[in-house]
């Protein structure tokens, strides 16, 4: 099966000429091999539109891998990464009857037994799962998700195939081992264990909803626990329009450049307030309930952040807000985005060249998810490593930057953005950082401070105790030295007083 699986993948290489991105110094003789078999195949398209087609012909794993790609701009081309992200993953559904089967396997009896009533026909399908709208015998709406059988065996046979690739790309490749494609290919394997298991997905949505349990800009429904595992996902079911259907939103009187601002301070919420950020907010994800609240729905790809990222995040976007570019390169340094011997002045020269000319036009027109794919390339050339969670951050920038533009496309990004980011420098690091830090670890002092006398007194006592250990060991010493002196002294004495007696 593996074997049937790569000569498909081979031939799906050759058929869409994408031996052309072996370059023309490694591998000749297959790049002839593959010329001389696929001599009937067109290459008038470019090269990245080739690429995505390829990858939508072999598949879900491989549109979902395509997708990463195409975030990865500090890996791959930007003719390539542009292409890449037009790639969708909709798939044609499962029959009702392989529903109806998983559903009695994941609860071990028959599903009617849980739902008084439930949709044959989905109302969305993916890759992974697909989602059905039901009521549960209790009588609450509920959209359950489930998931493809037998796509567990199919992504793990496929990501062991795109190992193998990633593989011979590092091989054939001059920039093979820069490009990194076994890690690339190990953070797709990580992201992709999250969306097949339900519960974590499940945990994920219970998560957000508690981050914003107010309601005031997003909802996001309730997961019903006793009806979730690894397979089935049981949640309240939420009715809203789509957030890319602009007529019907303004049909049902919603304010759109106010859903616009909304969208930019939910995301930016999520990255400095909580660190904790829904990473796959395309419009499919993203309904508009009819008095204008956003709810979300998939929570498959979440993307997390530490303190230190969220830190030195805030301190780069201020810093490009304020044209500070010798701020924002010292940022890149101190947290370790850069190499530690690059030159602060040659990177804030080249952070210069890229945002003077954007700075320069209407505010309206400057994209900053743009800004950082541009920025990647930039730290391309002093060898900066992207971490996946920036990746995520980038992805999930450009989605909501585009959607913003598509609902208001005379938004301001950076009126919407500012007063949040500034809210959380504030937090953070102003006087009100420093307050709350001291009130967070005032209980750990409170502890603490009571034995200080005493664990100084250890510490003397130790220290003391060390030192005449130190010193008594030193004086047996030196005594033993002087008692083997002395005793050498006394044979040679001796020694002597013989010699003498017998002469």
């Amino acid at each position: 099966m593996r074997i049937v699986r790569f000569l498909r993948i081979f031939n799906t290489i050759g058929a869409y000429g994408l031996d052309e991105f072996i370059p023309a110094g490694n591998a000749p003789a297959l790049r002839l091999l593959m010329r001389v078999a696929f001599f009937w195949r067109g290459t008038s398209r470019p090269r990245g539109e080739r690429l995505r087609l390829a990858l939508e012909s072999l598949g879900p794993v491989f549109v979902k891998f395509g997708q990463l790609l195409s975030v990865r701009r500090d890996l791959v081309p930007e003719d390539i990464a542009d292409e890449l992200a037009k790639l969708q993953d909709a798939v044609p559904p499962f029959a009702w009857p392989e529903v109806a089967r998983a559903l009695d396997r994941a609860y071990r009896r028959p599903h009617a037994e849980v739902f008084a009533s439930f949709q044959e026909q989905p109302i969305a399908s993916a890759s992974v799962a697909q989602v059905h709208f039901a009521t549960l015998t209790g009588g609450r709406e509920v959209a359950v998700k489930i998931l493809r059988p037998g796509i567990v065996e199919v992504i793990a046979q496929d990501v062991d195939l795109l190992y193998v690739l990633a593989g011979m790309v590092e091989r054939a490749m001059p920039d093979g081992k820069r490009l990194r494609p076994r890690e690339v290919v190990r953070e797709f394997e990580n992201t992709i264990a999250d969306e097949l298991d339900l519960v974590h997905e499940a945990a994920n949505a219970s998560q957000l909803r508690r981050n914003f349990a107010d309601e005031r800009l997003l909802v996001v429904p309730e997961v019903y626990w006793d009806f979730c595992n690894r397979d089935v996902m049981v949640m309240q079911r939420v009715d809203g329009i789509p957030v890319n259907d602009v007529p019907a939103l303004r049909a049902a009187n919603i304010d759109i450049p106010k859903l616009a601002r909304d969208g930019v301070e939910i995301f930016y919420t999520q990255v400095f307030r909580d660190g904790f950020f829904h990473a796959d907010m395309h419009p499919g994800n993203i309904l508009v309930a009819r008095d204008g609240r956003y709810c979300g729905v998939d929570f498959g790809i979440m993307g997390t952040l530490s303190d230190a990222d969220k830190s030195y995040l805030a301190i780069n976007m201020r810093a490009f807000f304020e044209r500070n570019y010798r701020k924002a390169a010292q940022a890149h340094l101190d947290a370790g985005w850069v190499p530690p011997g690059t030159r602060v002045d040659q990177f804030e020269s080249a952070l210069r060249a890229l945002c003077e000319p954007i700075f320069d036009r209407p505010l309206k027109e400057i994209y900053f998810g743009k800004l950082l794919v541009r920025l990647f390339e930039v730290g391309r050339r002093f060898g900066m490593e992207v971490q996946p969670q920036l990746t995520l951050l980038l992805k999930t920038m450009l989605q909501v930057e585009g959607l913003g533009r598509q609902l208001d496309p005379d938004l301001d990004l950076r009126a919407a953005a500012q007063p949040i980011l500034e809210r959380f420098v504030g937090e953070q690091m102003g006087v009100r950082g420093f307050a709350r830090q001291v009130r967070e670890e005032a209980p750990l002092w409170s502890r603490t401070l009571p034995q200080l006398p005493r664990l100084a007194h250890r510490l003397l006592m130790d220290d003391t105790t060390r030192r005449l250990e130190s010193a008594v060991l030193e004086i047996a010493r030196v005594q033993r030295v002087q008692t083997r002196a002395m005793m050498a002294a006394a044979i040679v004495l001796l020694l002597l007083v013989v010699g003498l007696v017998l002469r």
